[in-house]
């Protein structure tokens, strides 16, 4: 019976590693060269005491010895050799559990009151909201823009507490009314936590809150995120014995539902470029006319942290829908000597806009992007309309510019 359960796992090389990180499985070897040596060193004894049998415990001893070295070494090489790429998994947990070396505050209930308040005065009063289909649809843009999918080891800790997978949104803190509101949406899952002076987590991470969003974000996600997602529905099922089925990625239009808000909220960009006259000069040749035009920029990084997998596919998908092509750059982070690469898409053409303006009009953004596409829009109709032809066009248009993105008091 012992022997046949070692049999069992030597044939079963795939699972020499079944999970993606740096640590591997627990390996029988030891226990076994410990009983080779105990039964190499009790018949050696033997042996030489003249005991019977000694010299076929001997031959025994050594036998096991080599059987378990044999075994242990080859596990070695396999694991040093096996064709998984886990750097960047590991690079991906290291980055995730540097955060928690930083000083995290929990955001007050006074502070949660007033940003709902506020939120509520800006956004609800022009009735953006939704049913939890599409919130679903918009938690799923979300994820996979700004979120991230935690997944702790199966069982207790050393402190013998049941560790649950986390959810976790990371946004400005400018944002914390929005996800106030998901949170009250969501029946009051969840709690945020402050790091450093705006950044702002938004954290689910009780099993009743995890399988709710689990329901509603289900067959909703269209990135490699989806990969880490069904582990996520895969640790569930197996930590509370449930059988949620793995989710589908979603091929549908990308303005057919919230997704594409929810994506935009995260990584979309509303900018409008200003450039006053310039006159000639001994360093300008010709003279630089007043213009004003439009920029909706969105950016990815290239692969998915967790993952490893391209981001190209829902790009080029996103591409192909708003008549654009996707651009690759490269950039320096700060205390990082990597360079990062970056997916973008953009469009500038009046005439491209006007899907985009007519999408978030359908599908309203809910975050502090809304109050900056609502400015957005008023310069492109202003545009349209060639107003900014006129001083009194150009000048409604300075105003507007002045309150948008980082510019605007979201404390006011």
């Amino acid at each position: 019976m012992f022997f046949a359960k070692f049999s069992c796992i030597i044939k079963n090389n795939n699972n020499l590693q079944t999970f993606p990180y740096h640590l591997v499985e627990p390996s029988p070897w030891p226990i076994l060269t410990s009983f080779a040596l105990l039964t190499l060193t009790v018949s050696a004894v033997m042996y030489f005491h003249g005991y019977e049998n000694g010299g076929y415990l001997l031959s025994l001893g050594f036998l096991l010895t080599t059987f378990a070295m044999i075994l242990w070494f080859r596990d070695v090489v396999l694991e040093g050799t096996k064709k998984i790429n886990i750097a960047h998994l590991i690079k991906y947990h290291i980055n995730s559990c540097s955060n928690i070396f930083k000083i995290a505050s929990v955001v007050s209930p006074e502070e949660i009151k007033g940003a709902s308040e506020n939120y509520s005065n800006e956004y609800l009063k022009n009735k953006l909201s939704f049913n939890q289909e599409q919130l679903g649809f918009y938690l799923a843009g979300l994820l996979e823009g700004d979120g991230c999918i935690s997944l702790p080891s199966i069982g207790k800790s050393k402190l013998t507490r049941i560790l649950n997978p986390r959810i976790v949104f990371t946004s400005h803190i400018n944002n914390l009314g929005l996800y106030a509101h998901i949170q009250h949406e969501l029946g009051g899952i969840g709690r945020f936590q402050k790091s450093g002076n705006n950044s702002l987590r938004y954290i689910i991470g009780d099993k009743n809150g995890i399988i709710k969003f689990i329901e509603l974000v289900h067959n909703k996600l269209r990135t490699p995120k989806n990969d880490r997602f069904n582990l996520l529905i895969e640790f569930i099922n197996l930590k509370y014995n449930l059988t949620i089925e793995n989710s589908v990625l979603d091929t549908s239009s990308i303005f057919s539902n919230n997704w594409f808000t929810g994506f935009v909220e995260a990584d979309g960009h509303f900018s409008v470029k200003y450039r006053m006259t310039k006159p000639k000069s001994e360093t300008r040749k010709i003279m630089v006319s007043e213009n004003v035009s439009l920029l909706f920029r969105l950016d990815q990084r290239s692969h998915d942290v967790a993952t490893g997998s391209s981001m190209n596919t829902i790009m080029e998908f996103i591409a192909s829908y708003l008549n654009c092509n996707v651009l690759t750059f490269k950039y320096k982070a700060l205390k990082s000597p990597e360079q990062k690469e970056v997916l973008s898409l953009s469009l500038t053409s009046i005439n491209n806009l006007k899907p985009i303006i007519e999408y978030f009009n359908n599908y309203p953004l809910l975050g502090t992007k809304y109050l900056d596409f609502k400015d957005w829009e008023e310069i492109y109709y202003i545009i349209s309309s060639k107003e900014h032809l006129t001083e009194s066009g150009r000048s409604k248009i300075k105003s507007l510019v002045l309150n948008m993105n980082s510019k605007r008091n979201f404390n006011e």
